[in-house]
């Protein structure tokens, strides 16, 4: 069997794959116009910046945030105690 191949088959099929190519990125372009435009990169203080300074004072107290944490932290050193304990005999 010969496997016979039209060269015109072959570049209407590439022409159809750049066409295709040039209206996903031209689709691409026009979303991120949009994004842009519409203030999608406006945070220039977003999370990634806020993580490095610390909150104002009193609002983990008044949130009661800063009592659960330690109580958790005492509890799971309870714990690491007594699993040690319990290793040891």
């Amino acid at each position: 069997m010969y496997l016979i191949i039209n060269i015109s088959e072959i570049l209407h099929t590439i022409i159809f794959l750049i066409i295709v190519g040039v209206l996903v990125a031209s689709g691409f372009l026009i979303a991120f116009i949009w994004a842009v435009r519409s203030g999608q990169y406006e945070d220039n203080y977003g999370p990634a910046v806020r993580i490095l300074f610390d909150d104002p004072p009193g609002n983990k107290a008044e949130r009661g945030q800063t009592k659960d944490k330690a109580e958790t932290k005492n509890k799971i050193d309870e714990a690491n105690l007594n699993s040690d304990k319990n290793n040891q005999n």
